[in-house]
């Protein structure tokens, strides 16, 4: 003991804190950080900003607790389009620092890019937060807010079929949201709803390069290899959808659908080949009611049943079927042909030549140059008196059955069996009567009738179609030495009672 009254032990002065042997390293590191942090910045500005990345990661390796340096990281990812990545930066800095602002308004700013505007508004109240007057942050909220409207009514328009204002809704949506692969997909879908395949196609891809198993892009490729019937190669698509989302329900109702669709058509085929018309009326009929959203098929299949109908001798059905078909594809050439035929079989020329010209100025070949000069002659013809219907015969009718058309309506409409009937009867059968004779007059003589069968206007041609329906009258029915209706001879009452035996008057109540 001292005379202080202590130990010396006691009276020692305490020893110095232990410098850590690591202090000077993590100087050196934050000193070092910092540096590659005024780098960053200065790339940065340059707009280098794989370099400035390169920098920022730097200075997080050596600083990993500092906030700033992941903002940094993450206004540069920002730039780079990298927003994924840019968020978790931006969340992990804010985690390091809640008051951090700038890593809020980075936050709030990727998750609204990605289409998340219920999170990237709750970021931006956080900023508010922290800075009231915050005049930047108050517009992205609205944008945050029509997103979610957007949204809503997109929603609402898909359920009520309204393709297009999907699309519309997705456009507006994507304006704020441009990084969203959501919409992306969802307008992508919409789309290929309505035909426009190219530009679904083009969305689809557009994803795919950047994500190359994102379920619901491989969907809706598959969904425009589909509707554009190339089936084969959307089920592959479909399948690996599946295989990416196992879940992807529509990716799986797809897939069946294309794969039963495919099957009934080719069983529809081959009845048709097989001739069983009936049975390949059917299964059309039956593939029909598989997807109503595949147009391009659908039409296929209407067209298909139209042949088989015209087959069948369904032709007013067959008309409609085509008609159907054209509605779903107006480019359709093949239903625009088999239409013009059906209005040619049910002598519907102005219509059959409508059809017609609509191919030929399609596609100017020589076959479809002809079918259009055939159904204008048609239609030229049908505008005459058609002397074979005024006849009752057959268009191949032969010479003596011409005769014996002519002598039963010669008979039928000849003005002395009609004399007791009202004056306008008598003036009707004086016209049927005369038709009769022109009829007789023209198909009876074969270069006459070639000329008229040919479609030629026969006054036109110079010919002769001068005529009296009673000289030609006598002269089928008198002989040599003609005939006379004129005073009361034996041979014309002989002739009148002839007329009655064979014709019931139009005015008898019984037969003779």
């Amino acid at each position: 003991m001292t005379r202080f009254g202590c130990n010396q032990s006691e009276c020692r002065s305490p020893p110095l804190e232990r410098i850590p042997e690591n202090l000077e390293d993590a100087v050196i590191g934050a000193v070092e950080a910092e540096g590659f942090k005024e780098q960053g910045n200065v790339y940065y500005v340059k707009k280098d900003y794989a370099e400035a990345f390169n920098f920022y990661t730097k200075a997080i390796d050596l600083c990993p607790k500092n906030a700033s340096y992941y903002g940094n990281r993450a206004a540069t990812l920002m730039m780079l389009s990298r927003y994924r990545e840019a968020l978790e930066d931006s969340q992990q800095a804010v985690r390091l620092d809640d008051t951090f602002m700038k890593g809020h308004m980075r936050e709030g700013k990727c998750h609204l890019l990605l289409g998340n505007a219920m999170a990237a508004s709750r970021c931006f109240q956080k900023v508010l937060e922290l800075e009231p007057d915050n005049s930047q942050v108050q517009q992205e909220l609205k944008n945050a807010e029509s997103i979610l409207e957007f949204e809503r009514l997109a929603e609402i328009s898909f359920e009520k079929r309204d393709f297009r204002m999907v699309v519309f809704c997705m456009d507006r949506a994507l304006e704020p949201a441009s990084a969203c692969h959501r919409f992306k997909v969802l307008k992508a879908e919409c789309l290929a709803l309505l035909g426009r395949y190219p530009e679904a196609q083009s969305v689809a891809s557009d994803i795919l390069r950047m994500d190359s198993t994102n379920g619901d892009a491989l969907y809706v490729r598959g969904l425009c290899l589909y509707y554009e019937d190339c089936i084969d190669k959307a089920v592959q698509f479909f399948i690996q959808a599946l295989r990416m989302a196992p879940d992807h329900e529509k990716a799986r109702l797809a897939c069946r659908n294309a794969k039963a669709l495919k099957a009934k058509k080719e069983e529809g085929n081959k009845a048709f080949k097989e001739g069983s018309f009936e049975e390949a009326y059917v299964l059309y009929s039956e593939a029909l009611t598989i997807d109503p959203n595949n147009i391009k098929t659908n039409a296929k299949l209407y067209c298909n049943r139209a042949t088989v109908g015209s087959k069948l001798n369904k032709l007013e059905q067959a008309i409609e079927d085509c008609t159907k078909a054209i509605k779903l594809d107006e480019t359709y050439i093949k239903a625009y042909l088999r239409r013009a035929q059906c209005y040619m079989d049910t002598e519907q020329y102005e219509e059959a030549v409508r059809d017609y010209e609509k191919v030929y100025q399609t596609e100017k070949t020589k076959e479809h140059k002809n079918l259009l000069k055939n159904a204008q002659l048609e239609l030229k013809k049908s505008k005459r008196k058609d002397y074979y219907k005024v006849l009752g015969v057959d268009k191949n009718a032969t010479e003596d059955e011409i005769k014996k058309a002519y002598r039963k309506r010669a008979l039928m409409h000849h003005p002395d069996r009609h004399s007791g009937a009202s004056s306008e009867v008598q003036k009707e059968e004086e016209k049927k009567f005369k038709e009769v004779g022109e009829a007789f007059t023209v198909l009876s003589d074969p270069k006459k009738k070639s000329r008229y069968d040919s479609g030629h206007d026969l006054e036109d041609d110079d010919m002769n179609m001068d005529f009296d329906a009673n000289n030609i009258f006598k002269a089928f029915f008198g002989g040599p030495g003609g005939f006379s209706f004129e005073g009361n001879s034996c041979k014309a009452n002989l002739y009148l009672l002839l007329i009655h035996l064979l014709i019931p008057c139009s005015d008898c109540t019984v037969n003779h």
